[in-house]
């Protein structure tokens, strides 16, 4: 038995958003994937975590709407996190990402399902 997804269309500003957004957390999630690797208990520095929230930030916003938001948290400024800690956290918005495409990707059509707003 297959599993049904609720499809719902979204704006064409959100697809360039996700489209955007998408390898850029990718780009992240290696990067401090690789640092776990070598250092789990490392501490990220507050450049790396000012630029991840960044991202990160953006994601949440797109995301707002989306049930998957509340569980979605930004790195901890105060108290920078350890590298194996923001693995978590971006492993977390790497999946939300993942389930926010299935809701909204026509995988016949190949395409966005995009909201065409009529004036």
């Amino acid at each position: 038995m297959s599993k049904q997804v609720n499809k719902s269309k979204i704006r064409q500003e959100e697809v360039l958003q996700y489209e955007m957004l998408e390898p850029i957390l990718d780009s992240l999630f290696i990067e401090i994937k690789e640092l776990s690797k070598k250092k789990q208990d490392g501490v990220l520095n507050e450049t790396k975590v000012k630029m991840v929230n960044r991202v990160l930030t953006k994601i949440k916003a797109l995301l707002a709407n989306d049930p998957t938001n509340e569980f979605l948290d930004l790195l901890d400024e105060e108290k920078p996190p350890t590298n194996s800690d923001a693995v978590l956290i971006l492993a977390q918005f790497q999946t939300a990402m993942e389930q926010f495409k299935r809701k909204h990707w026509n995988r016949g059509a190949h395409t966005w399902d995009i909201l065409h707003e009529t004036s």
